[in-house]
Order: C-alpha cells, then structure tokens, then sequence
C-alpha cells in the first residue's frame, strides 16, 4: 500500500505507511509536528488509525515539546557537538556552511516550520556522522574490555529509544544518544551489550549491568530518562 496521508481534527496532518519489516505500529513526530504512523502489512489501516487516535495525548506532548523547542532556537543558537560547534544565524536563506570544525546554519525565518525542519534535518546530519564515526570502534573496546560479543552495529534515527539489542545480537543504536554525556554514551551502550547475554530487564540483567557499571546501573538509567531523543 501506497502511503496515505489524512488531516485529523486536533492533530492535524499523518501520514500511514505500511512497512513489510515492521512488526509494531510505531509513531512518531516530525520538527513540523506532522505525523508518520509506520504499520506491519498484517495490520489493517483502520487498527493503525485507532492506534493514532488511543495515543493522540502522546502525540499532542511531542507536538507541543516541537513548538518549544522551535520556540528555543534564536539567532546566536550555538550547540556543541562530539565534534563540532553548530552556530545557528540570521540568513537571506536557508543555508549551511562548514568552516573548520564549525558549522554554520543560517535560516531566513526563525517562525517559519520550513526552517526548523532544515535546521533539525542539518543537525540531525551532524550527529549521524560523529555517530558513525565515534560509537562503532567504542562499543568495539567496551565489548573487549567486558568480554562480550555481537555480531555488528547499525546507526538508526527513531527517535523511539536509545538502542536495540535483536536476537541475533544485532546492536542497533540512536544517533540522537551524541547528544548525551559520554558516561551516560558509555551506558546505553553497555546496556545493549548486556543484552546480548541477557534478552530481558530482569533481575539477572541489572546484576550484570552493576557489575560493569560501578554498581550505578539503575542511576545512570535514571539520568538517561531525563534527555529526550527530541530535544537539540
């Protein structure tokens, strides 16, 4: 099935695609506070749109944390990254430059949805390539250091969680964690490593995670819930 795209009364605009590798329907909010509902082929359209309006509080939240956080970003925006500083300034367009290791945004409309989501796709860009570059040779030595084994990492955006351990120990993680702290990085990442030996959160999984974490396994977890994959 094509996508479909439908303009709901208090959310406004959603776009349904079916996903022949999904296996939940899975919601999400785009900079523009449009909608994308990602659903499994064995799920009817209709299941999926009662799925959006059961959590249509959720996603009024994330639209609203998009409108603060629109609301944030002035002229004069500077963010530090792993690896670079973003400056983001008043421009005649929406443009992006890199001089060195710092980058440039300039947007011509700080109100205007167009430049956000130019904003957030460029950042988003940022983060995706200090991801690659930094957390596949880091999960490599914390693996060696721990003595645990996966067979490989992929870098994803989905805005959903921090990472994904498969059955087949296949790490998939979240470029938005280079937002985070290196300590709470170095977390998420032993996380999933536990997983590899450990499929489930139970008590044997947290005795695992303190044994390699200082005994901070449940603090460190505790600090990670307080940045969301949404914010810059």
């Amino acid at each position: 099935m094509a996508s479909q795209v439908v303009q709901l009364k208090h959310i406004g605009k959603v776009t349904f695609s079916q996903n022949l590798r999904s296996k939940n329907i899975k919601l999400s909010v785009k900079p523009d506070k449009s909608v994308l509902v990602s659903f499994p082929f064995f799920i009817k359209p209709k299941e999926a749109m009662a799925f959006v309006v059961k959590n249509e509080k959720w996603v009024l939240k994330q639209q609203e944390k998009m409108k603060a956080r629109s609301t944030a970003i002035t002229p004069g925006t500077e963010i530090e990254t792993k690896l670079h500083k973003i400056r983001i300034v008043q421009g005649e367009k929406n443009d992006a430059k890199r001089k060195g290791d710092v980058i440039t945004i300039s947007v011509s409309d700080f109100e205007n949805e167009d430049s956000i989501a130019f904003i957030d796709e460029i950042v988003t860009a940022i983060y995706r390539h200090e991801a690659k570059r930094l957390l596949p040779a880091r999960i490599s030595d914390l693996a060696k250091k721990y003595g645990f084994k996966y067979y490989k990492v992929t870098i994803r955006d989905n805005r959903r969680n921090w990472g994904s351990c498969s059955s087949k120990n296949n790490i998939s993680l979240n470029l938005q964690m280079m937002k985070l702290p290196v300590k709470l990085i170095d977390y998420i990442l032993l996380h999933e490593l536990v997983h590899t030996e450990v499929k489930n959160h139970g008590p044997k999984f947290w005795e695992r995670l303190n044994q390699i974490t200082d005994g901070k396994a449940r603090e460190l977890a505790r600090e990670v819930k307080k940045y969301s994959t949404y914010t810059l």
